[in-house]
């Protein structure tokens, strides 16, 4: 059975304008260049750059009404103004003026070197051994078989296998295992191993012997998991030495490294620079905000576009192909008149949101005490700026502010606040400042474990339970007390 009932209900919908808006608001610069030179290919009515102006006669508002049913048109031209879209000022109104830009806005570009691979540099240094065709076909192939680490995380059968299918090359892991140390004689050493264990043997193994070499490779050999866990104890009653002996063979053993692989030069990946999307500067005991210059950029619409709109306007006789093309026109100018205008507000609500969160955490930008660092929740901000929280969130996820005290992600002044003992609000980062600090300052024969930490911090007015400072101290990336011993 079919019925009909009215129902009222509230939605919210963006439009496409607003949409552009928000995706604009949380590119950072570099981001924002490349989206930039992305609208100037697409809408040929956008040029950048300042305007060359010429002064145009006044024209009428609308397009003349004996076109109105042309072919029923979804666009009519009867809506265009053309007014709108010609611009005699010299400096077009969507810049955002007065002195809020740093100048940052100088082209800059980062040469490159050509360098050879890692997988490369391994195959070259292969040519300085004596090797059969086939021992070469098999020290290619575990060569290719390292990951960019420096491991091969296969088993040999595995290798036995895939040679067998892929390659037509029959062997065994006896072979496979000979070749194998041929490969892990390669430079840097420790390469081709296939765990940790390993690796710092054969890192050990390449080193000068001495008393705390040997003794290195012996804990590792054969005591590795005690070594691990830190057991000192344990290896002292082992191998029957010092305290000072086995000090000099686990600092040899912390000398080496766990990822032979990541130290190759030609293996890195290019170094991501960050560029700061604004600037804090301190000016006579004031604080002074500037936003990225690059983020200004100097937009107009296409002087050809302007001359064909001209053309149309004064033309006697509009063919069906000119009113097609003043459609298409109008389009193009709408495009770039969004595109523009959302670039101003986006300038406006970076510059509005920094001003706020400079202010809030004034006492941490005029002095860099990390433990002067208010509370502050993205709420805190909107309420100030009239935002949306969702707005907020979108400029500190991704932006960077350059201030006297180093270049610094915007989210991260945003903390959650705790009590003290006197009942006041501090920040959980003046918190984990602390707790940094007394852990850099313990005893490492004898680290503290959570619930003693939870004890001073308690001493110096910061209530803290013991499974709090657990994830504070997971947060800074500190191991637990056990590893954090040394003999």
């Amino acid at each position: 059975m079919l019925k009909h009932s009215l129902q009222f209900k509230l939605s919210q919908k963006l439009s496409p304008q607003q949409i552009q808006l928000m995706k604009l608001i949380q590119l950072p610069t570099q981001a924002f260049e490349q989206r930039l030179q992305e609208e100037l290919v697409e809408n040929p009515a956008l040029e950048s750059g300042k305007e060359e102006v010429e002064n145009y006669d006044e024209f009428e508002d609308n397009v003349n009404d004996e076109y109105d049913d042309y072919d029923n048109e979804q666009i009519n031209t009867e809506d265009i103004n053309i007014d709108e879209y010609l611009s005699n000022d010299e400096t077009p109104d969507y810049k955002y003026q007065t002195n809020n830009y740093s100048d940052d806005d100088e082209d800059k570009s980062m040469p490159f070197a050509a360098t050879v691979t890692f997988h490369q540099d391994l195959i070259n240094q292969l040519n300085t051994f004596i090797l059969s065709d086939e021992e070469r076909e098999i020290a290619e192939y575990l060569v290719g078989s390292i990951d960019d680490t420096g491991y091969i995380r296969r088993s040999l059968q595995d290798i036995v296998d895939d040679m067998a299918f892929t390659q037509g090359i029959y062997t065994d892991e006896k072979t496979i295992e000979k070749i194998l140390h041929v490969v892990q004689e390669l430079e840097p050493a420790g390469v081709g191993a296939r765990d940790l264990q390993e690796c710092l043997l054969l890192q050990l193994k390449h080193k000068t012997p001495s008393d705390s070499i040997d003794l290195a490779i012996e804990i590792i050999k054969d005591q590795f998991e005690a070594f691990t866990k830190k057991h000192y104890d344990k290896l002292l009653q082992k191998f029957d030495v010092s305290k000072e002996q086995l000090r000099k063979a686990i600092d040899e053993i912390e000398k080496l490294n766990p990822k032979p692989g990541g130290s190759y030069d030609g293996n890195q990946k290019p170094t991501e620079h960050v560029v700061p999307d604004f600037t804090i500067r301190i000016v006579d005991g004031e604080l002074e905000l500037s936003l990225n210059g690059r983020n200004a950029p100097e937009l107009h619409v296409s002087k050809d576009y302007q001359e064909m709109l001209q053309s149309y306007k004064v033309a006697n006789e509009k063919s069906s192909s000119q009113k097609d093309a003043v459609q298409f026109i109008k389009q193009k100018l709408d495009a770039a008149k969004w595109f523009i205008d959302a670039i101003r507000q986006r300038q406006e609500t970076l510059y509005v949101t920094m001003n706020a969160i400079m202010h809030y955490q004034s006492e941490f930008f005029l002095d860099g005490d990390e433990t002067k660092m208010r509370p502050m929740i993205l709420k805190d901000i909107a309420d100030m700026v009239g935002l949306d929280i969702s707005t907020v969130s979108r400029v500190a996820n991704s932006k960077y502010v350059d201030t006297p005290y180093g270049t610094k992600l915007i989210k991260e002044f945003f903390s959650e606040s705790m009590k003290n003992d006197q009942g006041e609000d501090v920040s959980t980062l003046e918190i984990k400042k602390i707790l940094q600090t007394v852990i850099g300052e313990e005893d490492k024969r004898k680290p503290l474990p959570d619930d003693k930490l939870a004890e001073i911090l308690k001493e110096k007015g910061y209530p803290i339970a013991r499974r709090t400072i657990a994830k504070y101290r997971e947060q800074l990336d500190i191991p637990v007390a056990r590893l954090r011993k040394k003999i």
